[in-house]
């Protein structure tokens, strides 16, 4: 694998800090597109300079995550945030209470939608402004399709 390959995958995954480690590298040429990923030397990069790179968001990273919050016993909504802080209080003002508890998922999670398969990084580009609720999941109808699909006399 390239440098190139390595940057734009950052790039698509949302990892900053490998992603602005790499930008100051080609930007003081001690590295190139073409390199092998083997050639990265993080020791080589003035640490202060990236951590500047970083703070001034230079690559413009605005990370959106995707957080299941729960509702109550068997219902659960997703809801795709910039931190699990901003999830929580998105919940709270939309549903007028606080939520059970609130975990972040990975954003390349897969889930049934229709007769299709869509992960949750795709299907954060179908919306325009965040935080947004991304669908709601019930417990207890994927406990019952267990069940039938283990009852031998079904």
């Amino acid at each position: 694998m390239i440098v190139k390959d390595l940057y734009l995958e950052c790039i698509r995954l949302e990892e900053s800090t490998l992603a602005h480690y790499i930008y100051h590298l080609l930007e003081e040429q001690k590295l190139s597109l073409d390199d092998s990923i083997f050639s990265i030397d993080l020791d080589q990069a003035d640490h202060q300079k990236v951590a500047e790179l970083i703070e001034k968001n230079v690559l413009s990273f605005h990370k959106v995550g995707i957080y299941s919050l729960k509702m109550n016993k068997n219902d659960f909504v997703f809801i795709f945030a910039r931190s699990q802080q901003q999830a929580i209080q998105f919940y709270t003002e939309t549903f007028y209470q606080a939520p059970l508890n609130c975990h972040e998922y990975l954003l390349d999670f897969e889930l049934a939608r229709g007769n299709e398969v869509i992960s949750f990084r795709d299907l954060r580009k179908e919306f325009e402004s965040f935080p947004a609720i991304a669908g709601y999941f019930n417990q207890t109808d994927i406990e019952v399709e267990a069940v039938q699909l283990n009852d031998p006399s079904a």
